[in-house]
């Protein structure tokens, strides 16, 4: 597949190493020559230095054969232009364009995206899904990740491991006989910063992160399995009124309404903006790293705090000084993937990574075959794959035993008829059926050959 990359930024460049890891043809544009330069000799693409909107650019970069553009420059219109060249000009098949304004994004203007004005086949909006990535670690506490599959009847869990978790240094295949009836595949673990894809004789350690595949309903069920059941949090503090920000209240404002806000902005103008447009919601102008503003906004009382700043050593400080006066739970919104590993070890208990997040809902346009959502899990383990099993695919009529699926695949849950069934080495695999699995990075190609739509199917 040949595909143009605009913006060479975070998420510009990992999507770039994704694709160029499975021996895709890909062309990366970027006007900053550090960028670019950074690209060149680690990566193995094609940067080119260049306004990512401008015809003459796209077209060395090959868009005349491209197959896909991607564009996620920093600037919404050179995104939005440069897929309108690509389309008008190029007949690129395939056009995703990042897209964080709202204003561009209200229901009143739905019908500007379409083939005949704004030709883009996919937008993504950073700020809509951190919004929602957040409320849905608020919703679940205990969570480290909460990924929806297959129409939310499965979701992925991430949780962490303390000594507290009654199943530590228990091996995972005795995990149903201690908890009968309880669909739930672990799927990936990380110990020391280190990703295990597990066997059956695995053990789950104190201080894992542990990602598992689970029925819907069963959810509170499975965390209370690995010693999570706190109560949800009624009191919320918001650290940050920007677009996040902003999105969160009005979510917690619009459907969980149970929940009591507040918003501490440190912008005196952005923060009259805020209570204007929130309802329910109080604004404090201030500092959140200022005890006394904390204070008034009764962080003593609070049950968990929300850190998205624009500032990523403010978000994680503030989390820290929040915890050290009694909140129970701490979520923040971490950029810089260098503070990944340190963020862990503080006593913050969900870190939203806006990269990855972003990353995993490109990649579900990019994967080929009757794949439904692709995620990806940890930094380069691999992806959480939903896809259906069609009758020509190979794995039909066959027990998951005598399939042998590629090493570094791990099948976590089929739905057949809206029913969760667990994959056991036994379980056979049905036409129609939605399969949740994870893949490692190097085992992704195979598990599309695998579900591939062959052409008697047509």
């Amino acid at each position: 597949m040949q595909v143009i990359i605009c913006g060479a930024g975070q998420v510009g460049s990992t999507i770039a190493k994704y694709l160029a890891g499975e021996k895709n043809d890909v062309t990366v544009i970027d006007q900053d020559a550090e960028l670019i330069s950074k690209l060149d000799g680690t990566l193995d693409v094609k940067p080119m230095l260049g306004h990512a909107s401008h015809p003459n650019v796209l077209e060395q970069a090959g868009a005349a054969n491209a197959d896909m553009l991607i564009a996620v420059t920093q600037s919404d219109e050179v995104n939005m232009v440069a897929c309108q060249v690509a389309h008008s000009l190029f007949n690129v098949t395939t056009k995703i364009a990042r897209i964080r304004s709202q204003d561009y994004l209200l229901p009143i203007w739905s019908n500007l995206y379409t083939k005949d004005n704004m030709p883009i086949d996919v937008i993504i909006s950073p700020e809509v899904m951190m919004a929602n990535a957040v409320i849905k670690r608020l919703q679940i506490p205990g969570t480290l990740d909460v990924i929806s599959m297959a129409n939310d009847r499965i979701r992925l869990i991430g949780v962490r491991c303390t000594e507290k978790c009654p199943i530590i240094s228990t091996p995972l295949c005795q995990i149903s006989a201690l908890f009968p009836d309880l669909n739930m595949t672990v799927v990936g673990i990380v110990r020391d910063e280190q990703a295990i894809l597990p066997t059956p004789d695995d053990q789950v350690m104190a201080g894992d992160d542990v990602y598992f595949v689970v029925d819907t309903k069963q959810i509170d069920r499975a965390i209370a399995a690995f010693g999570h059941e706190e109560k949800k949090a009624k009191r919320v503090l918001i650290f940050g009124g920007g677009k996040i920000g902003l999105s969160i209240a009005k979510q917690l404002e619009k459907k969980h309404d149970y929940i009591n806000a507040k918003v501490i902005e440190s912008d005196k103008q952005k923060a009259e903006m805020l209570a204007s447009e929130l309802n329910n919601t109080v604004v404090i102008h201030g500092n959140v790293l200022d005890i006394e503003i904390l204070e008034e906004a009764g962080i003593d009382t609070v049950d968990a705090i929300i850190g998205v700043t624009n500032n990523d050593e403010t978000s994680i400080l503030s989390a820290m000084l929040a915890k050290k006066h009694g909140v129970r739970r701490a979520i923040i919104l971490v950029n810089n993937p260098a503070y990944d590993s340190l963020v862990r070890n503080l006593d913050i208990d969900a870190v939203i990574n806006p990269r990855a997040i972003t990353v995993s809902t490109i990649l579900q346009h990019i994967r080929r075959g009757r794949i439904h959502s692709a995620h990806s899990l940890h930094e380069d383990f691999g992806e959480l794959i939903e896809i259906d099993a069609l009758e020509t695919s190979p794995l039909i009529g066959k027990t998951l035993e005598e399939a042998e699926l590629p090493s570094g695949v791990l099948i976590g849950a089929i739905l057949r008829d809206e029913q969760f069934v667990i994959p056991y080495p036994y379980t056979v695999v049905e036409a129609g059926d939605r399969v949740v699995l994870f893949a490692t990075s190097n085992a992704i190609k195979k598990v599309e050959k695998l579900f591939s739509v062959g052409l008697e199917y047509f």
